[in-house]
Parts: structure tokens; C-alpha cells; sequence
């Protein structure tokens, strides 16, 4: 908490959102809960040595297909010191070495909780003689870039890369890499509300889904909403705003046309007053990461269909409708990592999903998609056993 503070201080100097230094901040209660996630993640099922699949060919061949670990894994990530520990954890128990590659930010956060970890390794023992365990996790803390350009051609030492964070550092890791990219994290999120939506459940969906927690890729960032229900919508969700308990005093509208125009004719609750701004044709392309919500009137199931298709990045979606056939259509139509009807993005989570921790979303669609966490941190090989078997021509 000592380090963290170094951290949080320098944040603060240099005026980082509130959205940011939240993701930054450790706690008594977010230190526990990581700790808590270790002990999950060390009572999971171990996935190395699995027999996956086994036959026997006509040649008497006898085969076997068995799981691996990947081999060295590196996470460049962002301020987040919590993947520090996820990312260590997880690649431990799935036997895989990790270089982590954390953001400036939390510089201080990291150094001591990679000196943590290490010294629980060292006096857990050695591998092999000529290999200790600690180091097994290693931490680059250089704030240098070309120290990073040089890990992404690391290609006889890493054999795969995690880059975690925004839609900019994922962009430069995968087209800068000749190591294999995995593509976690970056996330424009919307949620639909259709014209027959309980409006009581769709008000509680999107208060939970937007402000729960601001920082986390899960979090609403679009709101789509279809015409008919807009002003009994908005005239319910403006009236919550004050009773919840998220901290919406600090959340900003950004409204297309259509929805500023019926938001601002809106009586506001007494002693609290709604921002409302008018949103620019970027805010729907943009992932947050704090209080700030886009808004969007849509006209149909389509509309909202289009809309997500030109501007998701395939993290997690949502709609909110009575309608099953509306709800199938959408949850078959979306490419997106995790869809969801009637219920918060929030839940986008490897320990939601009883997965213990994650290394992250995976948003493409190759070898792990959605939260991936043990499983997805392994491979395979086959095994082939024989007793004189040649292959004819």
C-alpha cells in the first residue's frame, strides 16, 4: 500500500481521470480480494498432464492427445496492478513462465508485488538445480518503449504475447509483434433496450452496468435505445440516479439529437442535476473508462444491430427486451466475446464465470475467446506409441 500510494501521487500529478486512478488504487479490501483469488486459482483443477483424447489406429498405433503448457508467456498491460497477480497466478498454476510488462503508472505497485511473489517462490524451492523457482516470474520495469519493441521480437524466448489494456496498446503490440498475440481487453460496450423492455429491470440493468465500477473493460459505454420507450426510460432512469450508491453525481451524458432532446426536458430530482452534453460521432467509438455514457436513439432491432456491428470490438453486449425472439436474434447475430440478455455487462469476468482469475478477455476468435484463465494458458501434443510400426508408401 506503500508503493501504491508513490503511485497514486504521481497519478494525481499528472491529473490522470478518475476512471484511471480507480483502476490504480489498491485497498485493504481490493489486496484481500486478490488474495482471495489466489487461493481460488490454487484450488482449481490442474490442467497439465490431461489426457484429452486417446485411440487406437487399425497399424496398432496407439495415440494420445495431452495437455501442455504454453511455455513463456508475456503480458504487457496497463495500470492495473491486480493483473500483476492475476497474471503470475495463473500462469504458475498452468506451468508457464511470465515476463510482465506493466504500465508506468504503477511502477511502484509492481516492483513490490513481484518482490512478494518472488519471495514466496524462493522459499518454495527450485525446479531443477539450475533453474530457481522465482524465476519463473519476472518484471520488466523499464519505462523505456524500445525496451518493449524489443521484447515483441522475442521470438526464440516468448511463444506467446497478452497484451491487456486499450484499444491503443493492443494495436501496437499486434501489428508491431512477431511473437503470436493474444488480444485481450479493448472494449466498446453497448447494452439495447427494445421498445417492450421492463423498464424497472432495464433502469436497475444499466445503473449496475455503467457505474458499478467505471474502469473495467466490462463497463457500458453506449446505451442504444429504441424510440417508442425512450421518454418512460429516461424519465425512470434520470429519477434513480440520485438513490443509487455508485457515485452518480459524477456521470456525464453525451446524447445523440434525439435523446438530448427529450433528456433535457426531463424534470431533475431535487438537489441533483444531470450533465448532459450533446455527443460527438467519435464518443460512439469510444472506450471510457470513466463517467461518461453515449447515448443513442435507435428505430429498431436493426438499427441497434448495425449500430453494434460498426462499432463493437467484440468484448461484451447486451440487450434488454420481454421479446425471446428478439433476445435469440440478437444473441445470434452479435460477434461479440460474451452476449447477454437481461443482465449487466459486469459480469464479464473469469472469477464471475468460475474460472478463479483471468489473464483476460480475449476478444478474436482463435484458441481462447471471452475469460480465459487456466484452460486457455495451456496447449497440447500428441503422443504416439508404437512398436515397429514404419508407414508404407
Amino acid at each position: 500500500m506503500k508503493a501504491n500510494a508513490k503511485d497514486m501521487n504521481a497519478g494525481k500529478r499528472k491529473k490522470l481521470s478518475d476512471g484511471l486512478l480507480d483502476r490504480l488504487l489498491l485497498t485493504k479490501e481490493r489486496i484481500k480480494s486478490m488474495a482471495s483469488d489466489v487461493r481460488k486459482v490454487a484450488e482449481l483443477k490442474d490442467y497439465i498432464g490431461e489426457l484429452m483424447e486417446s485411440r487406437e489406429l487399425q497399424n496398432g498405433l496407439f495415440l494420445k492427445r495431452v495437455r501442455v503448457p504454453i511455455g513463456v508467456v508475456a503480458m504487457i498491460y496497463e495500470a492495473r496492478p491486480n493483473v500483476t497477480v492475476d497474471a503470475a497466478t495463473l500462469c504458475l498454476k498452468s506451468g508457464n513462465a511470465v515476463i510482465l510488462k506493466g504500465g508506468s503508472d504503477a511502477l511502484h505497485s509492481n516492483r513490490a508485488l513481484v518482490k512478494i511473489i518472488q519471495d514466496v517462490l524462493k522459499e518454495t524451492g527450485f525446479l531443477k538445480p539450475s533453474l530457481r523457482l522465482q524465476d519463473a516470474v519476472q518484471l520488466i520495469d523499464s519505462t523505456d518503449r524500445r525496451v518493449t519493441e524489443e521484447l515483441l521480437h522475442l521470438t526464440d524466448f516468448i511463444d506467446v504475447i497478452i497484451p491487456r489494456g486499450g484499444k491503443n496498446l493492443i494495436d501496437f503490440v499486434r501489428e508491431n509483434s512477431t511473437v503470436p498475440v493474444i488480444e485481450t481487453g479493448a472494449s466498446v460496450v453497448h447494452t439495447y433496450i427494445h421498445e417492450d423492455a421492463d423498464i424497472a429491470k432495464a433502469v436497475k440493468i444499466i445503473l449496475n452496468a455503467k457505474l458499478r465500477r467505471v474502469s473495467i473493460c466490462n463497463t457500458l459505454d453506449s446505451l442504444l435505445v429504441h424510440k417508442n420507450i425512450a421518454r418512460d426510460l429516461f424519465e425512470a432512469f434520470v429519477k434513480a440516479l440520485p438513490k443509487n450508491s455508485y457515485g452518480a453525481d459524477h456521470l456525464e451524458i453525451r446524447a445523440d439529437n434525439g435523446s438530448f432532446n427529450i433528456l433535457r426536458r426531463i424534470s431533475q430530482p431535487k438537489d441533483f442535476e444531470l450533465r448532459i452534453k450533446k455527443a460527438s460521432t467519435a464518443d460512439f467509438s469510444c472506450e471510457f473508462l470513466d463517467y461518461i455514457l453515449a447515448i443513442k436513439l435507435v428505430g429498431n432491432l436493426d438499427g441497434a444491430l448495425e449500430h453494434i456491428a460498426r462499432h463493437s470490438l467484440k468484448h461484451s453486449e447486451a440487450i434488454i427486451t420481454e421479446n425471446p425472439q428478439v433476445a435469440q436474434r440478437f444473441l445470434k447475430t452479435v460477434d461479440a466475446a460474451c452476449v447477454y440478455w437481461n443482465a449487466s455487462t459486469q459480469f464479464s469476468d473469469g472469477g464471475q464465470f468460475g474460472l478463479g482469475a483471468e489473464i483476460g478477455i480475449s476478444t478474436q476468435k482463435l484458441h481462447a475467446r471471452g475469460p480465459f484463465a487456466l484452460e486457455g494458458l495451456t496447449s497440447y501434443k500428441w503422443v504416439i506409441e508404437g512398436n515397429g510400426q514404419v508407414r508404407i508408401p
